[in-house]
Parts: C-alpha cells; sequence; structure tokens
C-alpha cells in the first residue's frame, strides 16, 4: 500500500540578510507561507531503496544521482529498502523551496512508516536549512540560517499568484552577487486585518535577493512587471532567490483569475490560497 503527502510550495513573503556566520551560511529574517499547490510524494514497501519520478517537472530530476528523498531514507534508516515516489509538479531551483518540501513530505511519510517516534528537526536540518519549515507547511517567521522557527502574525485570508519564467537560478551565485549592508530584522505585528494592510506592510520591507537575481537573470524582472499590471495586484515580489515572483490578491478567487490572465507560453503560474494542512496526512 502506497502511502502520499502533499508538499507544498514555500514562498517568502520578505526576505532580509541580517548577518552572516563564520562558516559562511548567512542569517535570515523571513516570513513564509505556503500556497495550496505542491508535489506529491509517496512511500510503500520494498526491498530495496528506490525513488521514481513523474509529473510535468520531473525530467529535470531525472539524472540526480542522489535526490533529497533518497538522502531522507537513507538519514533516518541506513540500509532499509522502501519505495518512493515523487510527482514534480513545481519548478526545480525556482526559490519556492520545492526539493526541501519534498524531503519534509518524506521525513514525515518514512517516520511512520518506519515506526520512528524521535523529532524530525534536527533530521530536516541535516537535509537542508529551508526543510524544517517545510515539515508541518504553516505559516512561519524564519530567523538564524532558516533553521529557527517562530509564529507569525495573524495572517488575513488573501490569495496568491506564482509565476516563474522557465529559469533556474542557483542560489550561491545570487547570494555572492548581493551587495551592500546587512539589513535589519523586520519589526511585525501580532496581526494583519486585511490583505491590502499586510500587502502594504509588506511593500516597506524587501527581498535582498531579489535585486542581485534579476541582474543574473533579467527575465526575472520581466516577470515582477507583468505581475504589478495585474488588475487587483496588492503587490509583487520575488520569492526565495528566484527565479519564482509572486503577488498578493485580495482573495484567492481573483489570484486564480489572474492567473489565467498572466499565463505566457514558458512561463508556469498559479493562482489560489494558502494550504490548510489536514490533521494526519492521508
Amino acid at each position: 500500500m502506497t502511502h502520499t503527502s502533499f508538499a507544498p510550495a514555500k514562498v517568502n513573503l520578505y526576505l532580509h540578510v541580517i548577518g552572516r556566520r563564520a562558516d559562511g551560511y548567512h542569517l535570515l529574517d523571513s516570513l513564509a507561507v505556503f500556497p495550496a499547490v505542491g508535489d506529491i510524494v509517496g512511500v510503500s514497501p520494498a526491498a530495496a531503496l528506490g525513488l521514481s519520478i513523474s509529473g510535468g517537472f520531473g525530467a529535470a530530476l531525472q539524472a540526480e544521482p542522489d535526490n533529497l528523498l533518497l538522502r531522507a531514507a537513507r538519514l533516518l534508516r541506513p540500509g532499509a529498502g522502501v519505495a518512493l515516489t515523487l510527482e514534480k509538479n513545481l519548478p526545480v531551483a525556482s526559490g519556492i523551496g520545492g526539493g526541501s518540501a519534498d524531503a519534509a513530505a518524506a521525513l514525515r511519510l518514512l517516520s511512520r512508516h518506519w515506526d520512528i517516534a524521535a523529532p524530525l528537526h534536527e533530521a530536516a536540518l541535516a537535509l537542508g536549512a529551508d526543510v524544517p519549515v517545510c515539515l508541518d507547511s504553516v505559516p512561519a517567521r524564519m530567523g538564524g540560517i532558516g533553521d529557527i522557527l517562530a509564529p507569525t502574525p495573524r495572517l488575513p485570508r488573501f490569495g496568491i499568484v506564482l509565476v516563474n519564467p522557465g529559469v533556474a537560478v542557483a542560489t550561491p551565485a545570487v547570494f555572492k552577487a548581493r551587495q551592500g549592508p546587512f539589513s535589519a530584522p523586520a519589526t511585525l505585528p501580532a496581526a494583519w486585518h486585511d490583505a491590502r494592510g499586510m500587502a502594504d506592510a509588506l511593500s516597506r520591507l524587501t527581498n535582498d535577493l531579489q535585486a542581485p537575481a534579476v541582474a543574473l537573470q533579467p527575465v526575472i524582472g520581466e516577470v515582477l512587471a507583468a505581475l504589478e499590471t495585474l488588475p487587483g495586484a496588492l503587490l509583487a515580489r520575488m520569492s526565495g532567490s528566484g527565479a519564482t515572483c509572486f503577488a498578493i490578491f485580495a482573495t484567492p478567487e481573483e489570484a486564480a483569475a489572474a492567473a489565467e490572465i498572466i499565463y505566457r507560453p514558458g512561463w508556469w503560474s498559479w493562482g489560489g490560497g494558502l494550504y490548510e494542512p489536514p490533521p494526519v496526512d492521508l
């Protein structure tokens, strides 16, 4: 029997680079949310460890010798057999945490499959700085290198459009291209009461990686300009290290309609609301 888990995209509504550790890792301050679009990870019994990949963006991962899902299995139970499946619906290397979300979903499924009761945060961090926040897939404020998680302000109901122009951006290259001083951590309220108020507050914050990413891939600027012209768009910004960008709307319904308008050949787009995790993955 195969058990599956949804692995939603992660979007950074803002991202401040606030320092750098002695080991070279950058210190961040960010607010992450999880739109209701993502990959699907599956686990079923097998004598040997294996992974099969499908989905619209699966071909980009076929040549990977050590996918994060395989690493998750080896980390939790070295030498054990299990059949993993990945339906890859999110663009690869796109700044919306697809690989991290997949790894987190694999950890959730494998811990249940092998009846592992230990907390998964340490294992998640060993797989990547973004994996811990993806374990629960609920809005969180990210600190440290992404591993220190805290509650967000109370968020209103809102819609979000995601657009990726079909180019991959290497995170190390974006950090290397970043110039200027470090930013200060954001000061956030206890709650935002509506989407417009949230967007107005976020507009006074930044994604410190957006400018260097645009310099490396100018098409990101084209995506941002297209998002800003959509009817009802309250804020347009890049997520993570790119190249995926987003726009905030008053409702998920407005976002879904806007995603249809912005579609262009070669661009991936989606619009809707935030993911609501079920009590137990099906």
